[in-house]
């Protein structure tokens, strides 16, 4: 009976540790010492897998990091009717627009060397949210993806990749 229970108790702090750290990695302490400040995780990521809108163009502005942009489309679709037979008019298709920023050396421009319109391709990368001023002095608001992965798709059982490539650059 007595191993049981130590058992137990051995089981209940091997799980107490992993919570607590966990919890720690949570809990923002408020302290005017910067030392006892713990720091949270965030996840910032993520996944697209479409066609390109655009031919990549590059842009560098006051002379700061040159910067190549494109268009993706992704597609949602789903069956509209309720009714067990199939037909084709039951399918509803939602196209969403994307605006994709490669600023890695390297990368950037692989992908306005390689990167075409209607190609394929899968972006890995983060949502970034900012806003700029337009040429009639309105402040906009403007979501782009910086992508760190972006990789061409095709159909013809040669699947390219960045390696392919002189400029490679190694993520």
């Amino acid at each position: 009976m007595r191993s049981v229970l130590s058992q137990k108790k051995k089981t209940a702090e091997m799980l107490r540790r992993p919570i607590i750290q966990v919890l720690r990695q949570f809990i923002r302490h408020e302290s005017d010492s910067a030392t006892s400040l713990i720091l949270e995780r965030s996840l910032n990521r993520i996944q697209l897998l479409g066609r390109v809108g655009q031919d990549p163009v590059m842009r560098q502005v006051e002379g700061k990091n040159p910067v190549t942009i494109f268009s993706l489309a992704t597609n949602e679709m789903w069956r509209s009717g309720e009714s067990e037979v199939f037909q084709a008019g039951d399918i509803t298709q939602k196209t969403t627009w994307h605006r994709i920023s490669v600023f890695r050396p390297g990368l950037r421009d692989v992908a306005y060397q390689y990167v075409k319109k209607g190609a394929r391709i899968y972006v890995e990368g983060k949502i970034d949210y900012g806003e700029y001023t337009d040429k009639n002095n309105v402040r906009r608001q403007a979501t782009t993806i910086i992508a760190v992965v972006p990789e061409v798709q095709c159909s013809c059982g040669h699947k390219p990749t960045w390696s392919d490539s002189p400029a490679h650059t190694t993520l």
